[in-house]
C-alpha cells in the first residue's frame, strides 16, 4: 500500500538541570558555589530525503523523541547537550498540527530542513546565583521542560501537470509514452495504487513534470475507496489533463465521466476548479462511436461557456495519434502560468502556541507545616531570586494565579502558619 499520510507524536528533549555544588578542596574549607549548567535538550528536525517517495517509515512507529540534556556537574562542568532527532521525509510532505490541521511546514521548494520543536534550555548552576547577601545559594535552575506535539504528515506530490480520470482510461499508458516514467500498465481497474511521476522533455530544452493521479471514482471526496488519498495529490499541480475513453469501449459516457470527475474535485476543494484544464479524448483509434463522442465532447466543453470552454484534443495511446499536439498545448499553457511552485504557508507556530508538558504540583499538610512540591514549583524557584523584593512579589503572584494559594486555603491554612517549598520555609500572611 502506498503510504502518503501518517500521524505521529514528536517530543523535544528536556533541558538538563543546573547543579548545586560547592568547592571542596584542601585548605579551602568554605569554598563558593561551583555547580555547572545543564545541557540543552535535543531538537526535533524534519529533513527532505530525495530518495524517499512514501511515508512508510511512519506507519508503524508513532513516537519520535530527541534526547534530554544532561544535568550540570560540580566544578563548573557543563552537562552534555541532548542529541537532535532528524526525521527524513519525501519532498512534498506537509506537516500539520494534528488537531487543528493547521500547516506547520511544507517540505518542498527551498524548504528542505526545518526545526519543528526546539529542545529546552539547560538550567543554570548555583554558581550563577551567588550574591552579596546570599553567598551560598543552595538551589540551581531546573532545565526547561520538553515540548510535545501530535502532528499529521501528508505527502502531496509535486508536479506541473496532473493526469486525472476514471480507472482504466489510459492515464498510465499516456504517462509512459510522453515521459521517462515506467508505470505498471494492465487492463484492470485500479491498477495504479500510487501516483507516478514522469518528466516530459520538450524540444529546445524545456520540459515539465507530470503526475498520474490514481483513478478517482464517484464518492472519492467523501472517502469512498482511496479517494481522499488520491485527491490530495492534485493540489500542487498547475494544470489538469482529464483523460477520458472517447470510444465508450467499456460502456462509459465520456461526457458524464468528465462531469463526475469535476464534481469530485469541487467537493474536495472548489478552488481547484479554477486551475486550467485540457480534455484528452483517448482511444480515438477504437470503434466508430469515437468520432461521434469526440464531437459531443467538443460541443459540451469547447463551445459551452457554462463548462469553462475547456479545450478537447483527440489522442490515441496505442497509435500515438495527437500526442505531439497535446504536449505542445500543455507546454504553451504552462508557459503562460506562474512558475512558482504551489506551496502551503505556515499557519501554526509551535514556539508560540505549544504548551509545555504538564508540570503537576501537590499541596499537603504535614503536622504543623503545609508542603508544596512538584516540578512546577521547582522550576519557578530556580528562575526566581526570592531574596529580592521584585522576585518575591513575582513568586507570590505565581502562587496565586496557579491556584496554589486557593488550595492552601482549602486545607485550612491560617495567618502565621508555615509553608515549606523545597527546603525553604515561609510564613503565610492572608
Amino acid at each position: 500500500m502506498f503510504a502518503d499520510q501518517a500521524k505521529i507524536l514528536i517530543r523535544s528533549g528536556k533541558g538538563g538541570d543546573g547543579c548545586v555544588s560547592f568547592r571542596r578542596e584542601l585548605y579551602v574549607p568554605s569554598g563558593g558555589p561551583d555547580g555547572g549548567d545543564g545541557g540543552k535538550g535535543g531538537d526535533v528536525i524534519f529533513e527532505v530525503d530525495e530518495g524517499l517517495h512514501t511515508l512508510q517509515d511512519y506507519r508503524h512507529k508513532r513516537k519520535f523523541c530527541a534526547t534530554d540534556g544532561e544535568a550540570g556537574k560540580k566544578r563548573r562542568c557543563h552537562g552534555k547537550n541532548g542529541e537532535d532527532i532528524i526525521l527524513k521525509v519525501p519532498a512534498g510532505t506537509v506537516i500539520k498540527e494534528a488537531e487543528s490541521k493547521k500547516v506547520i511546514a511544507d517540505m518542498s521548494a527551498e524548504n528542505t530542513r526545518k526545526v519543528i520543536l526546539t529542545g529546552g534550555n539547560g538550567g543554570l548552576g548555583n554558581q550563577h546565583f551567588a550574591t552579596a547577601t546570599m553567598q551560598i545559594p543552595k538551589y540551581a535552575q531546573p532545565g526547561q521542560a520538553a515540548k510535545e506535539l501530535n502532528v499529521e504528515l501528508e505527502l502531496k506530490v509535486i508536479a506541473d501537470v496532473g493526469l486525472i480520470g476514471f480507472p482504466n482510461v489510459g492515464k498510465s499508458t499516456l504517462l509512459s509514452i510522453i515521459s521517462n516514467a515506467k508505470p505498471k500498465i494492465a487492463n484492470y481497474h485500479f491498477t495504479t495504487l500510487n501516483p507516478n511521476l514522469g518528466v516530459v522533455d520538450m524540444p529546445g530544452g524545456g520540459g515539465f513534470v507530470v503526475a498520474d493521479i490514481p483513478g478517482i471514482i464517484e464518492g472519492a471526496a467523501k472517502g469512498v475507496g482511496l479517494g481522499l488519498q488520491f485527491l490530495r495529490h492534485i493540489e500542487r499541480t498547475r494544470l489538469f489533463i482529464h483523460v477520458v475513453d472517447v470510444s465508450g469501449s467499456e460502456g462509459r459516457d465520456p461526457i458524464d465521466d468528465v462531469h463526475k470527475i469535476m464534481e469530485e474535485i469541487k467537493s474536495y476543494d472548489e478552488d481547484l476548479l479554477s486551475k486550467p484544464q485540457i480534455i484528452a479524448a483517448n482511444k480515438v483509434d477504437l470503434l466508430p462511436e469515437s468520432a461521434v463522442n469526440l464531437e459531443l465532447l467538443k460541443e459540451e466543453f469547447e463551445n459551452n461557456s457554462e463548462n469553462g470552454l475547456i479545450k478537447v484534443l483527440a489522442i490515441s495511446g496505442a497509435t500515438k495519434e495527437g500526442i505531439k499536439d497535446l504536449l505542445s498545448e500543455v507546454s504553451k499553457m504552462l508557459s503562460e502560468l506562474p512558475k512558482e511552485p504551489v506551496t502551503f504557508a505556515q499557519e501554526y507556530f509551535p514556539e508560540d502556541e505549544i504548551i509545555y508538558l504538564e508540570l503537576p504540583y501537590t499541596v499537603t499538610k504535614e503536622e504543623e507545616e503545609f508542603v508544596v512540591e512538584g516540578p512546577k514549583i521547582e522550576k519557578m524557584l530556580g528562575y526566581t531570586n526570592l531574596d529580592s523584593e521584585k522576585g518575591f512579589a513575582f513568586f507570590q503572584k505565581f502562587l496565586k494565579e496557579s491556584g496554589i494559594l486557593k488550595e492552601l486555603e482549602n486545607l485550612g491554612i491560617k495567618e502565621g502558619d508555615t509553608v515549606r517549598l523545597y527546603g525553604r520555609s515561609f510564613e503565610y500572611y492572608a
